[in-house]
Formats: structure tokens, sequence, C-alpha cells
């Protein structure tokens, strides 16, 4: 699996990528979470997005981020903001692939040092609980106002 840049070349194909119909009330779209990077990274947030490919195929999408900590390193962070898989490639194995790879992504500290990794999840997306849980991310017993749960592993 590889992350690869949004570029001019496969904006249109990675915005055309879609979940099956059961997981759209867990995501937004790819559309939308670009619109969001630009306008956090405008803000002066660090945020990162990429497109997903296996074998010469786009498969996904990711969008993370990075947080110093206000050069604090006891609250610097790595985040996985939106991940996806789109339907035609669910099932087999790259959800967890690409949580790996985001996680020896956060590891490889291409924009900084970090403590953690950390995601927010909705609790009824099943799959997606049992990807973190078994790659050793622990919830923090904070819930959003949006009905999301974090969770964070140590790095």
């Amino acid at each position: 699996m590889e992350f690869r840049k949004i570029t001019w070349d496969n904006f249109i194909e990675c915005i055309e990528l879609k979940v099956s119909p059961d997981q759209q009330q867990f995501i937004s779209s790819n559309q939308h979470a670009l619109a969001e990077a630009y306008i956090a990274s405008d803000e002066g947030q660090i945020i990162i997005t990429f497109a997903v490919y296996k074998q010469e195929r786009m498969v996904g999408f990711i969008s993370m981020y990075y947080d110093d900590g206000d050069g604090n390193f006891e609250y610097s962070s790595y985040g996985i903001f939106k991940m996806m898989i789109d339907h035609r490639y669910q099932g087999q194995g790259y959800g967890r692939e690409m949580v790996e790879q985001a996680i020896a992504y956060a590891r490889s500290a291409p924009r900084g040092e970090a403590k953690v990794v950390e995601l927010t999840y909705k609790p009824e997306n099943v799959p997606a609980k049992r990807i973190y849980d078994s790659l050793g991310f622990q919830l923090t017993g904070e819930e959003l106002s949006c009905g999301e749960v974090q969770a964070v592993l140590t790095l």
C-alpha cells in the first residue's frame, strides 16, 4: 500500500471514491474532506491528505493532521481525521493496512515527532472499531458532541 499526494492527475478519481451504502452514515465525502483540509491549512493547521494506492489502483483516501502540542511533546500528535476504502475494495484488508501505513507514517515523523496517533469514530461503526482495537488503539473515555469516541495509540 502506498500513500500518494493528491494532484490534478488523480483529484477527480479521488473525489469519486465512495463507501458502501451502509457506511455512508459514518463519513463525509472526500470532496468535503479536501475542502476542510484546504480551510484548515489556510488557518495554519498541518493537514496531510493522500490518495491510497494498492498496486497502481486507487483504493481509498486518508486525511491526517499533525499537532506539535505547542512545542510540548507530551501533547503532540498525529491524527487520522478521515479514512475510507472505496466500496469496490472493502473486505480485502485494505482498511487495516491503511491504518498500519498511517501509524508507520506518524512514526517516521515527517512533520515532527509525536507522542500518539489519535482518531475518532462512531461506536456503531463496528468494522472500524475492530481495526482500531486490533492495532492497539485505546479509548480515552472522551465522547464528542457529534457522538464519536476518541481513541489513541502511543507511538
